[in-house]
């Protein structure tokens, strides 16, 4: 058997005097260019054109194939989906089967576990199909899905008409939209499914809901799987959906074995004003009622302090690291908005920097900050403080001027950083100073609050507004505002023993102690959560 001799092995022996050294590249690079030498003065002169011309022939040779298998293996193994690491030249997501895992979408499911969670979505609209609220003929929407196992789901239990929504899109299951963008007109699905948490981790719940309510027909379902953890956050996902009706709530198991709960949904066929207690009709009182859940809410709070302190501004002050808040036993997921009002704020030290947003658990949620304050001492200080929105005002029960009170009887006041707090009177004549007296402008804070805020926000206050906590109270109450706050901070002035003087009261307020209490219990059995401040 005659061996064929390549050109790189020379003929004369001798030559091997002083091998080369022998590598696994120097094969590599033989095998696809064998017309090269190692010694390229050995090769004649005529054939070092056509010697160039092969090589290159072989380097595109070379880059085609390996093209090609990378084609071959997005294919074929991927599902034929380029991503951003991938070694593709597409902008788009090409998709010749079941679509790709997004990257970045944190969804642990790939292979087997991929098509087993397929098999779980196909087993939950089985179930709904067989109570009546799914059937072959529905136009069906799954929001926010990844990668589309819920869509293929739909389509393997016969309802072909089914596609998902994702910021990444993957055609045909998936288009790009998200949960506060459906790019579908009004109207368009006769069921809507929100799976994997979807609503939970939406920034904007109701924006989310919105669009539900947008594009669900009248008489349409929806399908919410939800981490429902008390009657709080249950109560707050439905007030999202003020276009629904409650059909039936059930809990199951997750696509990772946790408990979820199904929440079942129906479109109402009328278009309901759900805003009406927000509409002013002339002299109509704006009540509001407490949930019972709220009212049992209340009974996890820390007790009142029912006899009066001898020692107020050491107890009070103690009193505070007994404060049960609402944010440690509820959960605040489905709220829309998170909103901190701060009435009588004084300086930003006061509450704002060093108690609210140091101490107060905020489940990892972004607040809005609103500091009333009508000393223009302070007023300069927000100016440099980002994420809080000052209202130089006072906080009254109407729009009217008022007088500001700043106490300078050294016996009489009480500092905060070298300036006295003050308390507002209502204005008795036109003049714009009176002795030691400011003209300020005074707003109805209640009407502000129910302008500002919505009963899908989660609302805390904290009030310290010197005595008139005794007509803001009542006002809040009358016009419903009350309902609105979630978690209410109170300080109540009252004629307490003076810190200068033992065995004397204080003259500035002519509210007892025992009224101060009154106000605070009565808050409660209102269903109010309310703490005593100081």
């Amino acid at each position: 058997m005659k061996l064929r001799r390549f050109p790189f092995y020379p003929s004369n022996q001798a030559q091997f005097s002083n091998p080369t050294p022998f590598s696994h590249s120097t094969l590599f690079f033989s095998f696809f260019f064998p017309e090269v030498t190692p010694n390229p003065s050995m090769e004649p002169p005529a054939a070092k054109h056509g010697s160039l011309r092969n090589i290159l022939v072989r380097l595109f040779s070379f880059a085609v194939l390996i093209l090609a298998t990378r084609f071959a293996i997005i294919v074929t193994v991927r599902g034929g989906s380029c991503e951003s690491a991938d070694f593709c030249f597409f902008s788009e997501n090409l998709t010749l089967s079941s679509p790709s895992r997004s990257s970045d979408a944190g969804d642990p499911f790939t292979g087997k576990n991929w098509r087993r969670s397929v098999e779980y979505y196909a087993a939950i609209f089985q179930d709904l199909i067989a109570d009546g609220f799914l059937s072959p003929n529905s136009r069906t929407l799954c929001i926010d899905t990844p990668a589309g196992e819920d869509v293929l789901a739909l389509k393997e239990v016969g309802i072909v008409d089914s596609v998902g929504i994702f910021k990444k899109p993957s055609p045909p299951l998936i288009l790009h939209g998200d949960g506060r963008w459906h790019p579908f007109s009004g109207d368009s699905f006769d069921f809507e499914f929100s799976g994997n948490g979807g609503l939970e981790r939406s920034p904007r719940p109701a924006e989310f809901a919105a669009e539900i309510c947008r594009t669900l027909r009248p008489g349409g379902f929806a399908a919410v799987h939800a981490a429902v953890r008390d009657a709080y956050s249950f109560d707050s996902l439905l007030e999202l959906f003020k276009c629904c009706e409650l059909i039936r709530t059930r809990e199951i198991n997750g696509v990772d074995s946790s408990l979820v709960l199904e929440i079942l949904l129906k479109k109402k066929k009328e278009n309901l004003n759900f805003e009406m207690e927000g509409v002013d009709s002339g002299d109509f009182v704006h009540k509001c009622s407490v949930p019972g859940y709220k009212r049992e809410m209340v009974k996890n709070a820390e007790a009142l302090i029912e006899e009066e302190p001898l020692k107020p501004w050491t107890l009070l002050k103690k009193n505070v690291k007994n404060v049960k808040y609402l944010t440690s036993f509820v959960d605040i997921t489905f709220k829309n908005r998170y909103v901190y009002v701060d009435v009588g704020a004084r300086s930003y030290g006061s509450s704002i920097g060093s108690w609210f947003r140091k101490q107060y658990p905020k489940q990892n949620r972004t607040f809005e900050i609103y500091a009333i304050e009508a000393d223009k001492s302070f007023h300069e200080e927000y100016r440099e403080k980002r994420g809080v929105t000052l209202l130089p005002f006072a906080a009254w029960v109407r729009n009217e001027t008022l007088f500001f009170e700043i106490t300078r009887d050294p016996s009489k006041q009480v500092t905060v950083r070298g300036r006295a707090m003050g308390r507002i009177n209502p204005v008795q004549t036109s003049s714009s100073h009176m002795g030691d007296m400011d003209k300020i402008q005074g707003f109805d804070f209640a009407e502000w609050l129910r302008n500002a805020v919505t009963k899908r926000d989660f609302v805390v206050v904290k009030m310290d507004v010197e005595g008139t906590e005794f007509h803001l109270i009542p006002r809040l109450i009358q016009n419903g505002a009350i309902c609105l706050i979630d978690e209410l901070f109170l300080e109540c002035h009252y004629n307490r023993w003076q810190r200068c003087c033992p065995g004397q009261r204080s003259t500035k307020y002519h509210k007892t102690y025992s009224q101060c209490l009154n106000l605070f219990t009565s808050l409660r059995s209102y269903g109010i959560l309310v703490h005593q401040w100081w």
